[in-house]
């Protein structure tokens, strides 16, 4: 290959380890300093600054590597935007290790199947997830954000606004809460005197 070969990894979640695609990538013949990475960033999020400064950093006859397809997206439409804005730079994708031809109609249709089973893989896993939440919350498992005052915190809280002592500041330095989160801790703090 002529030009420079530009590598970019992704995970999803923060907890995720990019290891195994860098080792996939440093095989595939590019040094460290051209990894471009994003941790805890989807593949349906376009807005990943490691995949911009990837795509920046490729000129004609370069080549951007990613050891898997969905690395570089999971969006059927997103991947075909990528693949065209490398295309009109003059850049190649290799997808680990074998390069895309967009004007190969194999390549092209192979292209579009990944892309799409890249999709479908995200569909599910999203369906997944919800389902799980639902039998989740449907069982009592799942009860959303707690409160971050105790019952017995809310009601002081409330006794201390409606005294006046305190101006709205105090009361957020007192609380350890925001000013919205303040106020709708003081409503909640309401209804529970009132039922």
């Amino acid at each position: 290959m002529d030009g420079i070969v530009i590598g970019y990894a992704r995970c999803s979640t923060a907890g995720q380890d990019l290891r195994a695609q860098r080792t996939a990538l440093k095989r595939l013949g590019i040094p460290d300093d051209r990894i471009y990475t994003d941790k805890g960033y989807t593949g349906r999020n376009r807005q990943r600054p490691g995949l911009r400064e990837a795509l920046a950093a490729c000129r004609e006859g370069d080549t951007l590597v990613v050891a898997k397809l969905d690395r570089l997206g999971r969006s059927a439409v997103d991947l075909r935007a990528i693949a065209d804005e490398l295309e009109a730079k003059g850049t190649r994708l290799s997808i680990g290790g074998s390069v895309h031809d967009p004007n190969d109609p194999t390549g092209k249709l192979f292209f579009g199947m990944l892309s799409l089973m890249a999709e479908f893989e995200s569909d599910l896993i999203r369906a997944r997830t919800r389902e799980g939440m639902a039998e989740a919350k449907k069982s009592g498992r799942l009860k959303g954000k707690q409160p971050k005052l105790s019952a017995l915190q809310r009601k002081r809280l409330l006794a201390d606004h409606e005294s006046g002592e305190y101006t709205a500041a105090q009361l957020c330095e007192i609380s350890g809460l925001s000013r919205s989160a303040m106020y709708a801790t003081l409503r909640r703090a309401r209804e529970e005197v009132t039922v």
